[in-house]
């Protein structure tokens, strides 16, 4: 099971308008450095909605080079367009991805049965470990535990699903309903030691930008029955996730890492930087948990 702990929905540094392969290829090596699990290239904290797909591609690439297997990638590769989804898909695995993350089909809100047909199409044309991205507050739909236990009963490739709702009830139908050899992984840093604790096997998770080493430590403890240091870590991460969404995802984790000196702090539009109120309080969170000085 290499898709288990915490694997990080990275940033994608921007530079003049173009992707900071140097920053990229350094953020990279200090999350690995830092003892992440995983990462993952392309998606929504990646800004992969105002990705050109020869940028999607590049970032992908970038990303599968730089971590030389020394942790998996699974890289964001869907779209409301199931062509697209097909053709990001198939090149996540030519670049050498172990696995593809997949959200559902946005805007278009397909029906269970259309969410079916769209990940068989993808898996008929492209074999590959797949992940369905499940984020209703993104895509206005939330594929529920049955439609969730129909795609791994009837698409051999669907392995799991990073889910995103925050709602533990729908996460242990879901494990109840494909069992133990689904991974469940969690899209919501606030819910990550509960999710661990009904069955899940990790997080995808933005705070690790900032903090890989405490999100894969809180993983670890975990799954070696150190519950009183998983505890520990999730109410010390706590606050710094909080943090994470003071504005929308990923403004505020990309203005920790510039404070950080790690990026340089860019957005695409329509993103636009924190309001300076929202940024003051950003930096006295990063100050009172030792990441930045003064």
């Amino acid at each position: 099971m290499q898709f288990k702990g915490a694997f990080t929905a990275l940033v994608t540094p921007f530079k003049d308008g173009q992707i900071d392969e140097e920053a990229y290829r350094e953020l990279i090596e200090w999350q690995i450095e830092e003892g992440i699990d995983g990462l993952v290239p392309c998606g929504t904290t990646g800004e992969s909605a105002t990705l050109s797909h020869e940028e999607h591609k590049q970032v992908v690439k970038i990303c599968v080079e730089q971590a030389r297997g020394r942790v998996p990638v699974l890289a964001g590769a869907g779209s409301n367009s199931t062509r697209e989804a097909i053709d990001l898909t198939r090149y996540a695995r030519e670049a050498g991805a172990d696995g593809a993350l997949l959200i559902t089909p946005y805007y278009n809100k397909p029906t269970p049965e259309g969410i079916i047909a769209h990940f068989k199409a993808i898996a008929q044309e492209v074999s590959i470990p797949m992940v369905v991205y499940n984020v209703p507050s993104r895509t206005s739909l939330n594929v529920l535990p049955p439609t969730v236990a129909r795609l791994f009963k009837e698409i051999p490739d669907v392995v799991g699903i990073k889910e995103a709702t925050g709602n533990l009830k729908q996460v242990s139908e879901v494990i109840e309903e494909c069992g133990p050899d689904f991974i469940v992984l969690s899209g919501d840093d606030f819910t990550v030691l509960p999710l661990l604790s009904v069955g899940g096997h990790g997080v995808i998770s933005v705070v690790s930008n900032i903090v890989p080493r405490k999100v894969s430590q809180l993983c670890k403890a975990f799954f070696e029955n150190d519950l009183k240091t998983a505890q520990k870590l999730h109410y010390e991460l706590s606050p710094l996730s909080r943090a994470m969404f003071l504005e929308t995802n990923p403004i505020p984790v990309k203005t920790a890492l510039s404070l950080m000196g790690k990026i340089k702090l860019e957005l695409r539009l329509p993103l636009v930087p924190m309001l300076s109120s929202n940024e003051d309080r950003l930096r006295d969170i990063l100050k009172k948990n030792g990441l930045i000085s003064g």
